[in-house]
């Protein structure tokens, strides 16, 4: 049995259908990856999944449970770390632990004996008393990530774990959630990181305009939907980058420009890295295509608000 479908899922605000037909399933034990420009749909799509908002049409099964009928009993299995903290800022990390426990009927003798390997978990084990003023943004996004963990759920939804986070906070917590992953657990993911839903995901859907754009596993989507080579060029001497993609265009299957940058999407770059090589004021970089790659080319590089 999936750990969630959704059916042909429609909300509608106003004028706007903000999640528009969208199917899906997600396996037991998978990090599944819901990505997509911001207005996609993609909170809304969690919210729906969680009963928190009631689709216009459409179904949903969680954990075996129908929603939102259901929604209250299938949310006791479920974590959620939502896209902003919301932690208690007048309790201490041990302190957020057990009040949240306590929403799932827990007697306060037993969250008690699981605070200590929550904060083991999220690493955190010194910083059972402290107070979250003292705690710097990566140890509360992990103490989150704690909480989420209090009630032993099946099925855990992450809405951008790791935004703002530095570089080694990020690291830690894709290792916990590595982590969460072989102990059988199932996530749910979305995020703006490229780079972390391809380390990360199983499978993955990319939705735009509330619709389901494409489907499959981070190594198959790059297969199927870009080159597998690109080259990035670099003005560097303002004025040599637009004739230089004029006259070159033609040794890439594809050449997108954005700013003072041309992206060369080939299938072999030799002859154009031998070109650049003569180039003067151009930089350039040259790498296999990835997830990024995949998610502009089916969203576009126009800023969304």
């Amino acid at each position: 049995m999936a750990a969630l479908t959704a059916s042909n899922l429609r909300k509608t605000y106003g004028d706007s259908e903000v999640v528009a037909g969208l199917s899906f399933a997600v396996e037991p034990g998978t990090c599944f990856g819901l990505l997509g420009p911001n207005g996609a749909g993609k909170t809304t799509t969690l919210r729906l999944c969680l009963g928190l908002t009631g689709p216009d049409s459409g179904e949903i099964v969680l954990n075996g449970h129908i929603i939102p009928k259901d929604a209250q009993q299938a949310r006791a299995r479920i974590g959620v770390v939502p896209q902003f903290d919301n932690l208690d800022p007048d309790f201490t990390c041990a302190e957020n632990l057990l009040v949240f426990g306590r929403y799932f009927g827990f007697k306060d003798v037993d969250i008690r004996a699981k605070i200590p390997q929550l904060l083991d978990f999220a690493g955190l084990s010194s910083k059972a008393d402290a107070r979250l003023s003292t705690l710097s943004g990566g140890m509360k996004r992990r103490l989150t990530l704690a909480r989420a963990m209090v009630n032993d759920p099946d099925i855990i939804f992450l809405d951008e774990p790791t935004t703002g986070l530095d570089p080694q906070a990020r690291h830690l917590i894709w290792e916990r959630l590595k982590q969460l992953k072989s102990a059988g657990k199932t996530l749910i993911l979305t995020t703006h990181f490229m780079d972390e839903a391809e380390r990360l995901c199983d499978t993955l859907i990319v939705i735009d305009h509330g619709r389901k754009i494409a489907e499959g596993s981070p190594r198959q989507l790059i297969a199927e939907q870009i080159e597998p080579q690109v080259v990035e060029v670099f003005d560097e001497a303002h004025g040599q980058l637009e004739t230089f993609v004029h006259n070159h265009k033609q040794l890439a299957e594809r050449v997108e420009t954005s700013g003072e940058t041309a992206f060369f999407y080939c299938q072999e770059p030799r002859e154009l890295l031998a070109r650049l090589a003569e180039a003067d004021g151009l930089r350039y970089v040259h790498r296999a295509s990835n997830l990024e790659d995949v998610f502009i080319k089916l969203t576009g590089r126009e800023l969304r608000d």
